[in-house]
């Protein structure tokens, strides 16, 4: 053990996936080791780190495949396709970070963990799905996807169509300790992927996989707690956070606390699905062992780290 400082970093999906490509494995690893350059800022500081990262553009299209091929092989389900995107990144990440702690003689290892996240079987999720995920359908198409495969689906937009699915809350991360166990020793762990795969424990005690997808914040915020993080960095697609966003009075935040954030969640300044979320798991991390939480994009990690960028959620 050291006694370095530790952080969790959390990247968007979109961070290793940029939206104008077409996905081809080629791009998804250029735009990961140009993502992840910003990272080693934490290794040159001296972080001991753990990476979560999303999945929603991978889960997307692994969705598609399921689709295009369904009258060939079996479909997988979610918690399955979880899973292949959780090894599918994990390797891109931890292929790109190791040949940059190569190119700048950094001996530290890489790994990447398989996540199974504790969720409750009744979780109320389960019976009111909200998260929306895949490609849009029009009416017709969304009454087809419900006939022919049981989906649920819920108008997103005016005539748009997602499916949805429950995003059950996380309760634990198993395998937490080992870790634990790993960043403490200096390795660099990447966990959590896509917000982890859905488990429950059956009454016997036994594990069984949960069609769902958990949001990668929370999940962030509670390896954060389970590995006794200091530090949260929330890596999205915006430099700050802000009240009245993309309105006339839009006002960006530096540096606030857990209280005033409390109210500005009242009163409604962070937008469902997107910000709203993030600044949901911010607190709960700083109510748990957190000191300090940074919201910002990924090319202002540098400054971020230096407190010159970002916006910086400090527990009083």
């Amino acid at each position: 053990m050291n006694n370095k400082p530790t952080v969790v970093i959390a990247l968007g999906g979109n961070a290793l996936s940029n939206k104008k490509d077409s996905g081809t494995v080629e791009e998804q690893f250029k735009h990961t080791r140009d993502s992840l350059k910003p990272i080693m800022h934490f290794v040159r500081a001296g972080y001991n780190i753990c990476i979560t990262h999303g999945n929603g553009p991978q889960v997307g299209a692994e969705l598609l495949r399921n689709e295009i091929a369904s009258k060939v092989v079996p479909p997988l389900p979610l918690g399955m396709l979880v899973a292949n995107t959780q090894g599918a990144m994990g390797y891109m990440i931890q292929q790109s970070l190791q040949n940059a702690l190569y190119n700048e003689n950094e001996a530290r290892e890489v790994v990447t963990f398989i996540s199974q996240i504790k969720v409750e079987k009744n979780d109320p999720s389960i019976v009111n799905p909200e998260k929306f995920i895949g490609k849009v359908y029009d009416r017709i198409e969304a009454n087809n996807k419900i006939n022919d495969h049981g989906w649920t689906m819920k108008e997103q937009e005016s005539g748009s169509f997602r499916r949805v699915v429950s995003s059950p809350t996380p309760k634990y991360i198993f395998n937490g300790k080992s870790i634990k166990h790993l960043v403490d020793f200096g390795t660099i762990v990447i966990a959590g992927g896509g917000g982890g795969i859905p488990a429950y424990n059956e009454e016997d005690g036994t594990l069984e996989g949960l069609d769902g997808v958990v949001d990668k914040d929370k999940t962030a915020a509670l390896i954060g707690r389970i590995i006794r993080a200091k530090e949260l960095f929330i890596v999205t697609d915006v430099d700050n956070i802000y009240l009245n966003y993309k309105k006339e009075n839009q006002k960006k935040i530096l540096c606030t606390n857990p209280a005033e954030i409390e109210t500005w969640l009242k009163e409604g300044h962070f937008q469902r699905g997107t910000m709203e979320p993030k600044i949901k798991a911010a607190l709960y991390f700083l109510e748990h062992h957190g000191h300090e939480v940074v919201i910002t994009s990924i090319n202002k990690i540098k400054d971020a780290i230096n407190g010159r960028a970002g916006t910086k959620i400090i527990k009083e």
